[in-house]
């Protein structure tokens, strides 16, 4: 079956647009039916190769996005579902795709989604059991085949059909944060991302910093540019860091207010900045493009397409108009002075200052770590020895409380027995991370800030990234793929689990598995 918006991204002769609708709260209400009405628009025109479809935005209930997908399809245009991670453990996740794929919803953009902000009487609790790298993975799989064991052996399903993306901001204020993101990215591909969406932001030589990084990759992979349509009152919000992940400076702001003078309130300044992103966008050789905004009607998202298409013959010229750079903010490149945009060097990072303190925590678990916490070290085999013989005897309890009361005290652990803090340098991702992310950091940080606690805690992966720097391994971030936690380990000793081989990293370091026995009285 023909996958228009699929074909359009490979497909090098066509630039193409997607338009992205946020249908909101309610079943009935009027923003569902306007983005039904926008669908039958879009697919009447023909210019529109999907319709994005939001997920929860801003961690606050809304109709689901797969239903409202499968409305989409029956007006004759492809739709694009945001598939975030925050509200469905990993099983309702392989549910929902089964569903997708049995009604023919097969473009996905995956990504770790807001925090829960409300709902129903409060905030609802976050779920976070998976991050991107596994949903895309488990996406990978499924289009294979999923395979797992049955009663009778291995059961195959039939492939699926999914296109999958994800999502990376280049839009970062410090070296750790935007360091992190690309180290994400690198997994994202990895585990199968088909295409690359970037966060909001108006800082073109972002753009180009970016689309330049994933090229000298050598990944052949389609990457679409973001154009969010701003008025001034979003642009406030945005500028106080109220939507994560969403970039607008304080310059951008004050050329919005000049514009709110004009008698349309800057209407047509907006749709002309929005026309030249897209005109500079496809001379950068991006693939395609991003368009959303609250209110846009889709005569506005035609305008934004046609003057785009007009202006891209010269888009250097509009590269000036798009000097929105974070004040004393972090760029990947160095810049070219001819173009305003980027050579092809990275900058030293080298001598750089570090982004966040580097704990004696870090030195003292560094120290641990090459003494006893890996094959080869020297108490590796008495360490492995105790296990043994502590493991299934009535000394694993107190062996057990020790270790937790250790790890409490020293990084706040959550007891979960699948323990991350070796592959986060000895961050940990449960309680350190709002969010659970295992294998980096989400797109919502600001200024090295969690997006859940701005001002007041760091990013746990720039705290990560300080501390690797430190002694020159902050490559280790965008190594292995770190498995979500296995829930059977829940509240069991994670030094016995890793000794013996039970956890996520046996695979990692050859440690064969230990069976346990049973009490001895």
């Amino acid at each position: 079956m023909q996958n228009r918006f699929k074909e359009s991204l490979l497909d090098k002769n066509v630039f193409s647009v997607t338009w992205e609708l946020v249908p909101g709260r309610g079943a009935r209400e009027k923003t569902q039916e306007e983005a039904i009405m926008a669908a039958e628009q879009a697919a009447k025109g023909g210019k529109i190769h999907a319709l994005t479809l939001t997920d929860n935005p801003g961690g606050n209930p809304a109709i689901l996005a797969d239903y409202l997908a499968t409305e989409v399809i029956k007006k004759g245009i492809e739709p694009l579902v945001h598939f975030t991670c925050k509200d469905r453990n990993r099983n309702q996740i392989e549910s929902q795709l089964y569903a997708l794929d049995r009604a023919g919803v097969r473009n996905l953009l995956v990504m770790t989604g807001d925090y829960t902000v409300s709902g129903y009487a409060g905030r609802p609790k976050p779920v976070f059991d998976v991050d991107p790298i596994h949903v895309l993975d488990l996406i990978s799989q499924m289009n294979r085949g999923l395979e797992y064991p049955g009663i009778k052996g291995t059961i195959k399903h039939q492939p699926s059909d999914f296109f999958a993306g994800a999502v990376v901001s280049p839009f970062k204020a410090t070296e750790a944060e935007q360091m992190v993101q690309y180290y994400k990215l690198k997994k994202k591909v990895k585990a199968g991302a088909q295409f690359i969406v970037t966060q909001l932001g108006y800082d073109a030589r972002k753009f180009h910093e970016v689309i330049q990084f994933i090229r000298q990759q050598g990944w052949n992979i389609p990457v679409i540019g973001n154009i969010y349509i701003l008025p001034l009152g979003t642009a406030r919000v945005m500028n106080k860091n109220r939507i994560p992940g969403c970039v607008v400076t304080d310059k951008l702001v004050a050329e919005l207010e000049k514009e709110a003078q004009a008698p349309d309130k800057g209407r047509q300044a907006r749709l002309d900045r929005a026309a030249k992103m897209y005109a500079f966008m496809k001379g950068m050789g991006y693939d395609g493009v991003h368009i959303g905004g609250h209110g846009v009607k889709y005569e506005d998202v035609e305008y934004v397409i046609e003057k785009g298409e007009e202006l891209s013959k010269n888009w250097m010229d509009f590269i000036h108009e798009f000097d929105f750079p974070i004040p004393g903010g972090f760029y990947y490149y160095e810049k070219d002075p001819k173009t305003g945009l980027n050579t092809p060097n990275p900058v030293d990072r080298k001598n750089r200052p570090l982004d966040a303190p580097v704990e004696f925590i870090y030195r003292l678990s560094t120290f641990t770590h090459r003494m006893m916490l890996e094959p080869g070290t020297p108490l590796w085999k008495p360490m492995q020895a105790i296990a043994r013989m502590v493991d299934g005897t009535s000394l694993e309890r107190p062996y057990h409380a020790f270790e937790h009361l250790m790890k409490v005290c020293l990084y706040d652990c959550q007891n979960c027995g699948d323990c991350a803090l070796m592959d986060v340098a000895y961050v940990c991702p449960m309680s350190q991370c709002p969010k659970n992310q295992r294998n980096g950091a989400c797109g919502g940080s600001y200024m090295g800030w969690c997006e859940v606690y701005p001002n007041k805690k760091k990013c746990a992966y720039v705290r990560a990234y300080a501390r690797l720097k430190r002694f020159g391994k902050e490559h280790e971030l965008d190594g292995n793929i770190i498995p979500p936690p296995n829930w059977d380990l829940y509240q069991t000793s994670s030094w016995l689990n890793y000794y013996l081989g039970r956890d996520h990293s046996a695979s990692r370091f050859g440690i064969k598995r230990y069976e346990k026995k049973k009490d001895k009285k």
